[in-house]
This record gives structure tokens, sequence and C-alpha cells, in this order.
């Protein structure tokens, strides 16, 4: 598991390419807000959360499979992972943020990402100016 990265996955940095090419700016991994959100929109207070299918277990994905050995401890683990979540998601909530979360299979293929920035930038109210 420490190759697992936490930061800068490939489901991520596609989406900030297309958030950025459609004008919004953001930062990334602020450690000032609970959970260190993956994209920050301080602008528009909005954070964007790329959750794992499998680590963050997406209901209905097939991505989100339970390995068949040592099933206990991968069920402990992410049963934390998905109440972290929560607790997260609470917190940024409590201190005004809005909080949109994405899915990694929702970033499969690059139609994909450019829907979900288009999307996003429309429920944050973005209009680019052409």
């Amino acid at each position: 598991m420490s190759r697992i990265r936490s930061r800068d996955t490939s489901p991520e940095l596609a989406l900030r390419r297309a958030l950025h090419a459609r004008g919004l700016r953001f930062r990334v991994n602020d450690r000032r807000l609970p959970g260190k959100p993956d994209i920050v929109l301080p602008r528009f207070k909005t954070v964007i959360l790329v959750h794992g299918c499998f680590w963050h277990r997406h209901d209905g994905c097939k991505i989100a499979s339970t390995p068949k050995s040592n099933t206990a401890f991968w069920e402990e683990k992410f049963a934390r992972n998905v109440a972290r979540d929560v607790r997260n998601t609470s917190d940024l909530n409590g201190l005004g943020w809005n909080v949109i979360v994405v899915w990694e299979c929702e970033l499969s293929s690059q139609r994909k990402v450019d829907e979900a920035a288009a999307r996003i930038a429309l429920d944050i109210g973005h209009q680019r100016q052409a």
C-alpha cells in the first residue's frame, strides 16, 4: 500500500487540466481545510474531492470490489475511509464550503473528464468568457 498515491493521481490530473482549460483557477491539497481536499476553488468557496472507487467504496461500481483474501482487514479499512469521508465533508460544509465529489469511474475517458469539468463549472456558476 506504500505505492498508493494520495495526490496527483491520473484521474485528478486529468480533471485539473480540464478545469484549467475552462478558465478555473484552483489550489491543490490545501492543508488548512479538513481532509486536504484534492482541488480547492477559493473564489467559488468550493472543494472537489476526486475519490477512487476502490478506496472510497463507490456504490454500484465494479471497481469497488472487496479482495478475497484478508477480507476482514479490507472491510474495516474501507469502513474507516468512508467514515473519514463523511466526517471531512461534514466539516467542510460546516465551514461554509460547497463539496463536490467526483468518482474515478466518471473520469475514465477524456470525454467523461470534459463532461465532469463542464458539470462542475455549471454547478459553481462559472461561465467562461470567450
